[in-house]
């Protein structure tokens, strides 16, 4: 593996794990180190790190404030 493409993932704790916990991006770099690219991307889905998983999370969060705020109110209401 090229020098820069090590340091850098070197440098990113998250990068770094996701390298030991998939090998096989350790050969495809090693062999094509202009897919950094596609490797930090699978990174982010890996982690679930990317916008559409980080909107779902919040969209989660949203829908169980929601249904805790229902069952307050209902039993605010049964009182």
């Amino acid at each position: 593996m090229r020098q820069e493409v090590y340091e850098y993932i070197q440098a990113k704790d998250k990068l770094r794990d996701f390298i030991r916990q998939q090998p096989m991006w350790y050969r495809k770099l090693t062999r094509n180190p202009h897919a950094l690219n596609d490797f930090e991307l699978a990174s982010l889905n890996y982690y679930k790190q990317t916008i559409p998983h980080k909107v779902e999370k919040f969209y989660n969060s949203v829908e169980m404030a929601n249904m805790m705020l229902a069952m307050f109110q209902a039993t605010r209401s049964g009182d």
